[in-house]
Parts: structure tokens; sequence; C-alpha cells
């Protein structure tokens, strides 16, 4: 007996991707492309005719569209020939075209690699993000609080794999910026969002996105069964983050968190995207960074 089934005909959809940057906007535009894309069974062709630059949130969300246009049953191509020089070597480095069976790459420079992770495996989580990520002495940390600081990390991918419910995986990049002293890491995931979450745990469907997403900054407040865990892991990193004069992001839903110059805030936004993206900023300054104690994790000098 045969098997029937119907041929789903494609769509064609040419993207055209904008300079994108790291400021909210810029994910306003990235968030539209997203809605563009929504539908099943499209072929997306991104075209880079009108982008002059693209930052490390912009390069690991589009990996991560056209890997779902691919799940529901579409094709994502890439116009590479319409890239500037600058963005093509960029590219290149960071093994965004290699993922994409375009040229050869990465190589060390300035970029943490381009990586999409589809299983929750700790150690080549945690291994990528101190070799790549803080273990090239940009910003000058003890050995023990990197490992503090990459910990508190993971449990953001760990985050995503058990309540993100995203069969996709996460997706992270990140850049060394030498002429402004800052070095970025963006991690996301298409899943079904941290607002959603919340009021599912807390069983208050009208829960704001922003209000959600401070209940989730909240150190000890956690999603996992029998209040097991550290919820996002964001304890020890919001502290450094100040110490740092850094910023660290939060989107989800409509929701925006913000740590920033010592103070938080959350608040909604008018622009919507259902999964989740976290984006690290930290200063490369001269001064050395460790914990007060060695044997105590939870405070900076």
């Amino acid at each position: 007996m045969g098997r029937a089934f119907s041929l789903m005909t494609l769509v064609r959809r040419v993207l055209a991707v904008p300079t994108i940057n790291d400021d909210p906007p810029d994910f306003d535009r990235l968030f539209r492309l997203w809605n563009l894309v929504n539908d099943d069974y499209l072929e997306v062709e991104f075209d880079f005719s009108q982008c002059r630059f693209l930052r490390q949130n912009a390069v690991a969300f589009l990996g991560g569209l056209a890997r779902l246009v691919e799940y529901r049953g579409g094709k994502a191509t890439f116009d590479w020939n319409t890239l500037q020089d600058d963005i093509h070597t960029n590219l290149r480095q960071n093994g965004f075209m290699g993922c994409f069976s375009a040229g050869r790459g990465p190589w060390s420079g300035n970029s943490i690699p381009y990586q999409e992770f589809q299983e929750k495996r700790k150690d080549s989580i945690t291994s990528y993000l101190k070799a790549k990520w803080l273990g090239r002495g940009w910003v000058n940390l003890s050995p023990t609080l990197r490992d503090a600081i990459v910990g508190r990390v993971w449990e953001i991918y760990e985050n995503a794999f058990e309540h993100g419910s995203s069969p996709l995986g996460v997706f992270c990049c990140g850049q060394h910026y030498p002429q402004l002293h800052l070095l970025k890491l963006c991690v996301l995931d298409f899943g079904v969002g941290i607002p959603s979450n919340v009021r599912m745990f807390t069983k208050k469907e009208t829960v704001s996105a922003a209000a959600a997403l401070r209940w989730a900054f909240r150190p000890g407040n956690t999603t996992k069964p029998n209040g097991m865990g550290r919820g996002l892991g964001l304890d020890l990193l919001r502290e450094f983050v100040k110490v740092n004069q850094g910023e660290l992001e939060i989107y989800s839903h409509e929701g925006y968190g913000q740590i920033k110059e010592g103070r938080e805030r959350f608040l909604d936004r008018s622009t919507f995207f259902e999964g989740t993206v976290v984006n690290i900023t930290f200063h490369c300054d001269e001064s050395y960074y460790h914990l007060v104690s060695e044997e105590q994790t939870d405070k900076l000098f």
C-alpha cells in the first residue's frame, strides 16, 4: 500500500536585510523579519544589498531564522553576492557562511563563532563559552570568576532547552569590538518565550510581558518543578555587569529587560517576538576582575 501525500508549492519571498546594530530599534527590525517568514512552505532568499553592517545579534538571529524556515518545510538561501566585502569577511570568519555551505571558516579573529546547539550538552556549550568568549583575554578575569560567569550563562542555555520548547535549539554569536572596547554575546531561541512560561507557572494569564521578565530576573525565581534550580542564572551575571559597567538585555514577547549603569528597567514594547533573545555586553577595560573570596562565588571585587 502506498501512502498518499500532497505536494506543497513553495512560495518564494525575498527578504531585504537592512543594516543592523544592537539597539532596540535594530531588534525590532529583526523581529519584523521573523514575522515575515512565519508561514509554512516558504522559499526565502536573504538579500544584503541594503545592508552596511551586521552585529552579532543579527548573525545569530538570521541563522536561526533560516533554520526555522527549513524546519517548517521551506527553503532558505543567502545571496552572498550582495554582501559588502567587510560583512562577507566577517561572516566567513565567524563560521556563519560555512554553516550554510559557502566558503571556509571560522578562523581566529575578533568573532565569537556562530554556533547552533541542537541539544543540551553542557560540556560543549561551556567549553565554547570559555574558549571562544571569555578565555581570549579581552576581559581580564580570574579563572574562578570566568568559570562562575560561564556557569550562569549556561543556565540561560539550559532554560532555553528546558522551557523554551523549541525543536531548533539555541543560536549564538559574539564579537569583540576593539575600537569600542566592548565584548558582546547574543544567545537566542525561537521557543515559547519567558512570559508564556511565567504565566503558566504563576497561573496568572494577565501578567504583562514586562512584569514576567521582572519576575524572572528576581534571584531564586524559577519555573522549574518544585522550585529546583536557579532560574535564569542572572544573579552573579547581573552583579558583574554592574561592576563592569556593561549591559544585559532580554527580549521576549513584548517584554524588554535591561541592566545598565547599575539600574534595572522592564517595559512592554510594541514589537512582538515569541522566543527569547539575551544580549550581553562587557567592557574591555584594564581592570582585573576576581571574586572577593575564591571560595564564595556570590561576591565580586
